[in-house]
């Protein structure tokens, strides 16, 4: 009867992970660039007894891991905005922001310049160029992105959007505001590394289908939750039996 508590805790656990990961694909159905996520888990059979003597012999328990949360990379919408800072980034690249733990990653293309002339994305972190952070000066307008990520202004060009790509982009962690972190280092994007300007890349979550998950969740966690307090309640009344017993 433990055996059935513990299997079905397990169970319980891997649900109630997998409702995190819908929830915060839910919050995120309108981020720019948002990359949704999905639950895996794996069958972990216990190891049991050696020997064969028992009558009945013992049985595998199968338990419920967690396997991780793979990233899902499709391409969301392309939004036009008319905003000469936007763009929507097309294929497998990344933007690649400096903040105060190293170089992290996002494909939230909705940019803009903050109070100290450097071009930033929405969350305040500088985007990079390949020589460093895009600076303006005081007195520059007419701020616009080439598709080949070339940064101009009415006073020439102040850099180029350092685009960059990964072997492995399912291994990037999330780090919350829209940015990945990577062990693996990042592989510099070539001429094909292009960017539409004057939109976004909306959010690849699909709500219906997150929807879908949310109730199919649910319902499993209430389906378990009923199991295991009628396997509580089925030793109870076996230990109330056995204490009946006269010796």
């Amino acid at each position: 009867m433990e055996n059935a508590l513990l299997v079905g805790l397990s169970r319980q656990v891997a649900l109630a992970r997998e409702l995190d990961v819908i929830a915060n694909n839910m919050a995120n159905v309108g981020t720019n660039g948002f990359k949704a996520r999905s639950a895996n888990f794996n069958e972990f059979i216990m190891p049991r007894a050696s020997f064969d003597a028992f009558q009945p012999r013992d049985r595998n328990l199968s338990y419920v891991i967690d396997k991780g949360t793979p990233i899902d990379l499709t391409q969301g919408t392309i939004e036009r905005t008319g905003n000469p800072l936007d763009i929507a980034l097309r294929g497998d690249a990344f933007l690649v922001v400096q903040t105060p733990q190293g170089d992290r990653y996002t494909r939230a293309g909705s940019l803009a310049v903050n109070g100290q002339g450097q071009l930033v994305t929405q969350g305040g972190q500088p985007v990079l160029g390949d020589g460093g952070p895009i600076n303006f000066g005081p007195n520059e307008t007419d701020a616009r992105i080439a598709p080949d990520g070339t940064v101009t202004t009415d006073q020439g060009q102040r850099g180029k959007l350092r685009l960059v790509r990964f072997d492995n982009p399912r291994a990037l962690t999330s780090e919350g505001n829209n940015l990945f972190a990577s062990a693996a280092p990042a592989i510099a994007m070539g001429p094909q590394g292009r960017v539409e300007p004057g939109a976004t890349e909306s959010s690849n979550v699909k709500a219906v289908i997150e929807m879908t998950r949310l109730m199919e969740v649910q319902r499993s966690y209430q389906s378990m939750a009923n199991l295991m307090t009628k396997s509580d309640e089925l030793r109870s009344r076996a230990i109330t039996r056995l204490a009946d017993q006269q010796a």
